[in-house]
C-alpha cells in the first residue's frame, strides 16, 4: 500500500509487468485532476505494435485526463496541474539520446546536455507542490547489452531512475502486475 502522505512516487519494473496501469490507478486515486505527460513517440504505420500499446494506453485514460505531449519534463512539472503523471522516463531517455545525436556520436559531445536536462527535471520534481507519479523501466538485470545503443540506454536509464528514485517519496517495484514497496534505505546514501 502506497503511503498517502507521499507526494512524488517513481513506479519501476519490466516490459509488461503492470507499471503504467499501475501508476494510473495511484495518480487517479491522488486527485481529480490528471496531466498525463506521454514522453514516447507518435504512433505511426511503419510501427503497427507502438501505434497498439499507445491505442491501449489512451483507451485507459479517463476522458477528463488532460495529455502533454513532451520532452521538456521541468517546464511541464512547473505548469501541469493537478497531479502529473509521466509515463515514462524510458521513452523520455530514448527521445533525449535522440534529439541530442547520442547514439552514434562520442558520449562526451552530448551527455553534458543530457544531464542538463535531467538536472532540469529534478529541479522541477523538487520544487513541484502537486503529487508526481512517474513510470520508468527497470534496466539492468539482464547481460550487459552486445551494442553500444544498448550500453547507452541500459547506463543512462540505470542514472535516470537513481536520480529519480533519491528524490522521491515512495518507489514502487512491479513485478508480475503486483506492487512491491520499496523501503527508502535508513540514512539516504546518494549516488
Amino acid at each position: 500500500m502506497v503511503e498517502r502522505t507521499a507526494r512524488t512516487f517513481l513506479i519501476t519494473g519490466g516490459v509488461r509487468s503492470g507499471k503504467s496501469t499501475y501508476a494510473e490507478r495511484l495518480a487517479e486515486s491522488l486527485g481529480a485532476a490528471v496531466s498525463y505527460v506521454a514522453t514516447g513517440p507518435q504512433p505511426s504505420a511503419d510501427d503497427p505494435e507502438w501505434a497498439a500499446r499507445v491505442a491501449d494506453h489512451r483507451a485507459r485514460r479517463p476522458s477528463d485526463w488532460t495529455t502533454i505531449e513532451s520532452l521538456d519534463l521541468g517546464s511541464v512539472l512547473d505548469s501541469a496541474t493537478g497531479t502529473v503523471l509521466i509515463d515514462c522516463f524510458g521513452t523520455w531517455t530514448t527521445a533525449v539520446i535522440d534529439e541530442l545525436d547520442g547514439w552514434d556520436a562520442p558520449t562526451a559531445d552530448w551527455k553534458p546536455e543530457f544531464d542538463d536536462r535531467l538536472q532540469a527535471v529534478v529541479s522541477a520534481w523538487q520544487s513541484c507542490d502537486r503529487p508526481i507519479v512517474a513510470v520508468s523501466n527497470e534496466v539492468g538485470w539482464g547481460v550487459v547489452p552486445a551494442y553500444r545503443s544498448g550500453r547507452i540506454f541500459a547506463d543512462l536509464l540505470g542514472e535516470v531512475n537513481r536520480t529519480i528514485a533519491a528524490i522521491s517519496d515512495q518507489l514502487v517495484l512491479m513485478v508480475a502486475g503486483r506492487p512491491m514497496i520499496v523501503p527508502a534505505p535508513a540514512g539516504r546514501i546518494d549516488q
